[in-house]
């Protein structure tokens, strides 16, 4: 089981473009079997409003010392397994177009650094990504949603092939989502993901040379509307994760429960 704690502080104000949004939200993940994944984020973000019609989103995303786990590292020669742990910074920027009442566009950029501790600094990763998502509310009840990114990623290991570890990628993402309202209280969200890492490392004796990983991954939602002021939501997720060079899938399933209460 994971609680995930979360505090989202708001404060809207008006300048001479229109009204400025700002935003942070802590949050953390607390797992009850397994502490070394322990974890928690920052998030810093402002929407500006130039238009009736476009707004620009800047975030700052902020992730430090996350444990992935105990694998095998090459930077000793020893190749024994110990912790790895990343921390990431991103920078986004958003815009949106309403083309119109109905219909929405949103183009996306990005720039992150991904550092790893000593034992994994081959891994150090510094990415960028282009993406654009569509919106169209079909009725009043139905609205659908398609994304797709495109991100490269740059590590370290590609100018050290004595550790054959070059984790650079090119990877593709797309999602389709469905979002519906059931009753006046009660909404259901929908989403389907595919995402597709094909793995750059031109190393010899690299597992990763030629080699790609592919996620899918389904979700769904309830959310129902307790009091204008509280909600409460449950859901479901599976997904599947396979890289070319494993024998087998890795399946994931998880279920969540939750409130949310606005002050």
């Amino acid at each position: 089981m994971v609680f995930e704690p979360l505090v989202n502080v708001n404060r809207s104000l008006t300048n001479g473009l229109g009204q400025l949004d700002l935003n942070m939200r802590g949050q953390g993940f607390i797992f009850t079997d397994n502490p070394h994944f322990n974890h928690g984020t920052l998030r810093v973000q402002a929407i500006q409003e130039l238009s009736s019609r476009v707004r620009v989103k800047a975030r700052y995303y902020y992730a430090p010392d996350q444990f992935l786990g105990d694998n095998e590292e090459r930077r000793s020669g020893r190749r024994q397994f110990v912790t790895e742990n990343v921390t990431s910074h991103i920078w986004s920027t958003r815009l949106f177009y309403n083309v119109t009442p109905d219909l929405s566009l949103q183009l996306l950029g990005r720039y992150g650094l991904r550092r790893y501790n000593e034992a994994f600094s081959e891994r150090n990763t510094d990415f960028w990504t282009i993406g654009t998502h569509v919106g169209w509310r079909v009725t009043h009840k139905i609205t659908l949603g398609l994304t797709y990114h495109y991100e490269r990623g740059l590590a370290e290991g590609r100018n050290q092939p004595a550790f054959e570890d070059d984790t650079s990628y090119i990877n593709h993402y797309l999602t389709a989502e469905v979002d519906m309202e059931l009753t006046e209280r009660l909404a259901l969200l929908t989403a389907i993901h595919y995402e597709l890492n094909d793995w750059t490392s031109g190393l010899t004796g690299d597992e990763r040379k030629g080699a790609h990983e592919d996620t899918y991954l389904g979700e769904m939602r309830l959310a129902y509307r307790l009091t204008d002021s509280l909600q409460g939501f449950g859901g479901f997720q599976y997904s599947r994760r396979k890289e070319s060079f494993e024998p087998h899938a890795t399946p994931e399933t998880n279920v969540s429960m939750g409130l949310s209460v606005r002050f």
